[in-house]
């Protein structure tokens, strides 16, 4: 569902100027290669911080005791 607007603005690049539109077809891979290791690197600061924050609240969920700590899930 996510490509189809996408590739409708592509088809009216394409019409008003289509060696731009080559090019961005030629070159979309090579930008998304340069660009995975910055996802991954946000993946792995986003694990980092979500285990932080388990770390952290982990005394406070202790604390609540085990009847409140089954209605959390």
């Amino acid at each position: 569902m996510n490509v189809f607007p996408g590739f409708i603005l592509w088809l009216i690049l394409l019409i008003l100027c289509w060696p731009l539109a080559l090019a961005a077809l030629i070159l979309y891979p090579f930008v998304w290669l340069v660009l995975l290791p910055f996802r991954l690197v946000g993946i792995t600061v986003d694990a980092v911080f979500s285990l932080l924050k388990a770390i952290l609240f982990l005394p406070a969920r202790l604390l609540r005791g085990p009847g409140r700590a089954a209605d959390a899930r």
